[in-house]
């Protein structure tokens, strides 16, 4: 199966776990069963200048992101460190993280939520 961009659904979500701004989550699936039942997110998230994803504990999931373009500013369980493109974050389940967008440039990541 072959999914064009543009067929990719589009999400805009004010204050996403709290955070400041409007989220862009371009979702490259359709729902868990395209992730075999193993997990619920595979998505381009977007964060324009002084967007943030708010704090928030992963409980049942764990998260990866892919940075793929920008600079932001990383909460990882309550160390905040700055990532960049082409680095990678990983929260696992029970750990919590947010990422910030602080700069005057757009950040752009891949996200991936799987299941425990």
């Amino acid at each position: 199966m072959i999914r064009k961009g543009a067929d990719c659904g589009i999400e805009y979500r004010e204050h996403m776990r709290g955070g400041d701004g409007t989220v862009v989550i371009t979702n490259f699936i359709t729902g868990p069963d395209e992730l075999c039942g193993k997990g619920r997110l595979f998505a381009k998230i977007t964060l324009n200048p002084g967007c943030s994803i708010g704090y928030h504990v992963h409980e049942g999931d764990s998260e990866l992101f892919y940075i793929m373009k920008g600079t932001a500013e990383y909460n990882d369980n309550g160390t905040v460190r700055t990532v960049t493109a082409g680095d990678i974050t990983i929260c696992p389940e029970g750990t919590g993280h947010g990422i910030a967008n602080h700069t005057d440039e757009v950040v752009e990541l891949t996200a991936v939520i799987v299941y425990k």
